[in-house]
């Protein structure tokens, strides 16, 4: 037996990018642990990373190309040679292509977990040259991302390590217990220096145990709170006047709007008592430095677009940027732009059709359906979609012809007429640059892929080659890498520290401090407080509230939050627990439940059961049911996906999975 550790780094859908050291024997891995490569992630990993193992090498693997035997979603099938199942993918591609255009060809990615090389290479190259209809990537980010955009051109945030230096802290939309746990201590430590701690969650999660101050709002309503703090701040004489007129646009428009919110109002429609948020304003107005962690919770309604966008502007508003530990933090994702990733692929995007995800189930099932062909990849659409009744019908469709190409048997591939197997992160080479974490990384291949997996770039060219859609210059799928890491997105320095250690920092450095280091990337590195375009996009224009009290519904609403078991549904074989339902004793009673009792869920798209636990830890009127739960997890065979509805955010497309309404009861 061969023992040898190796340096790699984790690109699985978390803001932290842990560096990892990897023990393989005989070109299996048998350890992971963190290294200090990754400053921020300081040597220590989640459970679920540290378990991944389990993952590679588990009953669930996928470790040969096969082909379905049996009806769709039986998960019957039978082994086959990679050609003679990249040969019938290739062979129906053409034949969809020809009978009934490009865009009956529908490819389904998110691809959270993957870095530049794994995702928008190779398979860009393969559906463009198609002619493919393309795929709005919106289940998860993409209100944020909209706001984010709109109003500061997606400026990067305040380093998690700079929140020592702040007097306060607000976590908003954000549980870092159960994704990016590496926020935790370094807030307790702050805490235990005198910071002060305000956490904005429906939930009470151990951040919001801890904090000075936990305002648990309903779902869905954190515009209102957001617009009354905003109004306040200016009727109080406490907004920084002079940073707007200097570094803003919109301010006298943005006044307006909020002034609709007045705090008793705004506490009335979120649940909360009026003590708790002036409390919350005076802490925010007094307090220098101040920084808001922004997550993705607060945008899985139809508000969310605006109410991440109101959030967004307190930091403006009240002056909290310019100094270190001050302003807010969304996604970094930004600090990495700038990799022309088509210059690799070869092939311009063009104006093909577009096909919402979070609406998948109503393209399959519709009267004269357009996808003939489903290519599905780096996702698991029958777990992770709104309208999951929708999507599961969709996929049984035997007209249908579904590839999904994945490390195991998901939900999603017992639909699929051919199964191929994927390389595990540990297995293949990639490039990732975290969006927390200051942080870019080379991800080396250090374990033998397991049975015949192969690494998505290395598919798709060979899929690109079968159907004769190669073109002299391609960029070869072993030299992508390099061909990413030659361009000007990263400089001499930054390439020398890459190559030698597998990690750098952005040009700015690690701690970067806004409006000082970094500026809005809008045009005039100002804060645009009401793009125009935003207005226009979201219905009754920006920071309109849609009130969903006003709608005969269900009275409980469900939120499906992130847990410290699964990144989204990856690793959800690993647990065959019953899912649990959480709800508030007050809720509890009125329905005559008790913990350990199996309950019904249900709303107009279906039914399924669950054990209930009693706990204060939610809110009434709010039941709690994990995401990245499996089917095998219930009895009904769907998940809290089932409950959604496959309406859109204000802002981006987005999905509105905390507008779910249902009742529960005792089965």
């Amino acid at each position: 037996m061969t023992t040898s550790v190796h340096s790699t780094a984790c690109p699985l859908d978390c803001p932290d990018s842990c560096s990892l050291d990897v023990t393989v024997d005989d070109g299996r891995v048998v350890k992971l642990d963190g290294n200090h490569v990754n400053p921020l992630t300081s040597g220590f990993i989640c459970s679920k990373v540290r378990g991944f193992h389990r993952h590679l090498y588990g009953e669930h693997r996928l470790l040969h190309p096969k082909v379905r035997v049996g009806p769709k979603g039986s998960g019957e099938f039978r082994r086959v040679s990679w050609d003679e199942a990249l040969d019938r993918v290739a062979s129906k591609m053409a034949r969809v292509r020809d009978q009934h255009g490009g865009e009956a060809i529908l490819p389904f990615s998110y691809g959270g977990s993957n870095g530049l090389v794994s995702q928008d290479t190779t398979d860009a190259r393969l559906f463009r040259r198609l002619g493919s209809a393309r795929l709005a990537r919106t289940v998860c980010a993409a209100a944020t991302s909209r706001a984010v955009q709109g109003l500061y051109g997606k400026m990067t945030g305040v380093a998690f390590d700079d929140y020592r230096h702040a007097e306060l802290i607000v976590v908003w939309g954000a549980n870092p217990s159960a994704s990016g746990i590496h926020l935790v201590p370094l807030i307790r430590d702050a805490q235990k220096a005198g910071v002060k701690l305000m956490v904005v969650d429906p939930r009470r999660t151990p951040l919001a145990k801890a904090a000075d101050l936990h305002l648990p709002l309903r779902p869905g309503t954190d515009l209102p709170l957001a617009l009354a703090l905003i109004h306040q701040l200016f009727e109080r004489g406490e907004a920084d006047l002079g940073f707007l007129r200097e570094h803003a646009t919109g301010a006298d428009e943005l006044r307006r709007r909020a002034s609709r919110w007045e705090l008793d109002r705004a506490a009335a429609t979120c649940g909360l008592e009026l003590a708790d948020v002036e409390t919350f304003l005076r802490l925010y107005a007094e307090s220098s430095p101040a920084v808001i962690r922004v997550g993705w919770g607060q945008e899985r309604n139809r508000n969310g677009g605006s109410a991440t966008a109101a959030i967004l502007a307190l930091p403006a508003v009240a002056g909290k940027l310019g100094v270190r530990g001050g302003g807010y933090t969304a996604s970094n994702s930004a600090a990495w732009k700038g990799f022309d990733k088509d210059a690799v692929i070869g092939e311009p995007e063009t104006e093909t059709r577009i096909v919402n995800m979070n609406r998948l189930g109503r393209e399959l099932l519709a009267e004269d359906p357009t996808t003939r062909l489903l290519f599905v990849y780096n996702a698991n659409p029958a777990v992770t979609l709104p309208r999951q009744d929708l999507v599961l019908r969709g996929l049984a469709r035997e007209d249908l012809f579904t590839v999904v190409f994945e490390q195991v048997m998901t939900d999603t591939a017992k639909y699929a007429d051919v199964l191929l197997p994927a390389t595990a992160f540990p297995e293949h080479h990639d490039l990732r640059g975290s969006y927390g974490a200051y942080a870019f990384q080379i991800l080396r291949p250090v374990a033998d892929a397991a049975g015949e997996s192969r690494p998505n770039a290395e598919v798709f060219e060979d899929l690109v080659h079968r159907l004769g859609l190669d073109r002299g210059g391609d960029v070869p799928a072993d030299a992508i890498p390099e061909a990413l890491l030659a361009q000007d997105a990263l400089d001499d320095d930054q390439r020398s520290e890459l190559r030698a250690s597998g990690h750098t920092a952005p040009s700015f450095g690690r701690n970067p401090v806004q409006f000082v280091d970094v500026f809005p990337k809008t045009p005039d590195r100002k804060v645009h407080l009401v793009p125009p375009d935003l207005d226009a996009e979201a219905p009754g224009g920006l920071y309109g509230y849609a009130d969903d009290r006003e709608e005969p519904a269900a009275p409980l609403t469900l939120i499906s939050p992130a847990t410290a078991k699964t990144i989204s549904s990856t690793l959800g074989q690993l647990s065959n627990k019953p899912a649990r339902l959480d709800l508030h004793p007050e809720d509890a009673a009125r329905r005559g439940i008790h913990s350990g009792d199996t309950v019904k869920i249900w709303n107009e798209f279906g039914a399924i059961r669950v054990k209930a636990r009693v706990t204060e830890e939610v809110r009434t009127g709010v039941v709690s049911l994990a995401k990245g739960l499996w089917l095998h997890n219930t009895e009904g065979g769907a998940t809290a996906s089932l409950f959604a509805p496959d309406t859109y955010t204000d802002l981006g497309g987005g999905a509105c999975f905390n507008d779910a309404k249902v009742e529960v009861a005792k089965a």
